[in-house]
């Protein structure tokens, strides 16, 4: 079974600190028992530093100078803290030791030669810090000096350090580990809260939004993260439900037109002129709906692709190519022209420029009269590059400016008029501009004509 993220934070964080702690511990008692043993070591460089020079070793004979000292109660008696000294030859046969010794003798090492280093050895039960000193006379080695310190007081010390830390250790770590518990459920509770309000956010209440506590951290930032994709997916639903709606409106009428005439045409015998006459009628209705569905489609498939591909194209001449497809095409005269001397390239997805080129120019020629002419234009202002088309035509109300882009929009004045459309060419083009990063800018004037401007990012 899986742990919950709660349990997980807490055993990482416990596991990081554990071996945190473990170090902390480890350098304590180094540092202790360093610092116990240098004193040792340093009391016993004080008490060899203090006989040396007066005991020598003489034709195999030892000989004071201050026999007293050797005598001292220190060396005598087993008390507090005792000093242990101890005299052998160069075989390592005991020549002279202090009375606190007893039966007991120093650990001598002949390796050690005149390597003066202290080391940890055994005095029957007891265990002393002992160090080894050549003793000269004359220039010429005679025996060694055996130099002890008990180190009992410190090895307790020591040990009594050890099972502090070691009972300390295990408490530390349970301590930690539910004190990380807690503060981790605590971290991740507006998380949780997070979680609750999302569950409860179905498309029947996609209006509402993950409250922001705290402004400034990343929780929050995640909350506004969730609440700008609610308002994206809001924002989404709220258009396919209209997109939904006038499609099938669009659709009802020519379908309604179809039905009515089919049904007057059988209702009784006619001639053949209402017969042909009903059935071009038909035939309109039948065109209208596959030019919508092929719009429909087509703005359904804008978007659909994970990314656009981006090209360099020539402007100018892609443009002029335009201009006199549509010219020949729709015989109307299509009117080029720039104010360049030479090529002007930009990034950009062809097939899509080619669409909303296509687009615009229909538009153009649909809403002007037959008699004027459509004007394309290619330039740069303010370092920009732009495609400008423009006619001469009925113009849109400022009212509607805004709403020229949404799917089926179609102005009262032109449906009146009796022209046909969709009102789906605008709708494809913006989401094509939107895709390729071209900036569309509209101005039109009632009466005078519209100029739609494609604005490039060099």
């Amino acid at each position: 079974m899986t742990a919950s993220y709660k349990e997980r934070i807490a055993r990482r964080l416990t596991l990081f600190t554990a071996l945190i702690v473990m170090v902390v511990f480890a350098i304590i008692y180094l540092v202790v028992n360093y610092t116990v043993v240098e004193s040792i070591d340093r009391e016993l460089k004080l008490e060899t530093d203090k006989h040396m020079g007066r005991i020598f070793i003489v034709k195999g004979e030892i000989r004071f100078v201050h026999k007293d000292e050797w005598l001292e109660q220190e060396h005598s008696q087993i008390q507090l803290n005792p000093i242990f000294i101890e005299i052998i030859d160069l075989e390592g046969k005991s020549m002279d030791k202090a009375p606190n010794l007893g039966d007991h003798h120093l650990s001598f090492y002949q390796e050690e030669g005149k390597d003066e280093r202290a080391r940890t050895v055994k005095i029957g039960t007891r265990e002393v810090r002992q160090i080894q000193i050549p003793l000269f006379h004359e220039g010429k080695q005679e025996g060694y000096m055996l130099v002890a310190k008990s180190f009992e007081d410190a090895r307790e010390l020591l040990d009594n350090l050890r099972n502090i830390l070691l009972f300390l250790y295990p408490g530390i770590l349970i301590s930690l580990y539910f004190s990380m518990r807690y503060l981790a459920g605590k971290s991740i509770e507006p998380i949780q809260q997070i979680i609750q309000k999302t569950n409860q956010i179905s498309q029947r209440n996609l209006n509402e939004r993950v409250p922001v506590v705290e402004p400034n951290d990343e929780i929050a930032q995640l909350s506004l993260s969730i609440n700008d994709l609610l308002t994206r997916v809001e924002q989404a639903l709220i258009r396919e439900k209209q997109f939904t709606s006038d499609a099938s409106h669009e659709l009802r009428t020519p379908l309604a037109v179809l039905r009515g005439t089919l049904e007057v045409l059988i209702r009784k015998p006619r001639n053949n002129m209402e017969y042909v006459e009903g059935i071009e009628k038909s035939l309109k209705s039948i065109d209208r709906m596959s030019s919508m569905i092929d719009q429909l489609l087509a703005l359904a498939r804008v978007g659909s692709e994970e990314k656009i591909e981006l090209e360099e194209v020539e402007l100018k001449s892609f443009v002029e190519e335009i201009a006199a497809e549509f010219s020949e095409s729709s015989k109307r005269e299509i009117d080029f022209s720039s104010s360049l001397d030479k090529p002007l390239y930009c990034q950009v997805n062809e097939k899509s420029l080619h669409m909303i080129l296509a687009n615009l120019i229909q538009n153009a020629l649909k809403y002007s009269d037959p008699s004027t002419s459509v004007k394309l234009k290619v330039g740069v202002h303010d370092d920009e590059p732009y495609v400008m088309v423009a006619d001469k035509g009925y113009g849109i109300n400022s009212s509607s400016l805004d709403k020229i882009f949404n799917p089926f929009f179609r102005e009262e004045e032109v449906l009146g008029k009796g022209i046909s459309g969709t009102g789906l060419g605008l709708a494809i083009a913006k989401k094509l501009a939107v895709e390729s990063a071209i900036r569309v800018e509209v101005d039109s004037r009632k009466g005078e004509g519209t100029s739609f401007r494609l604005v490039f990012k060099r």
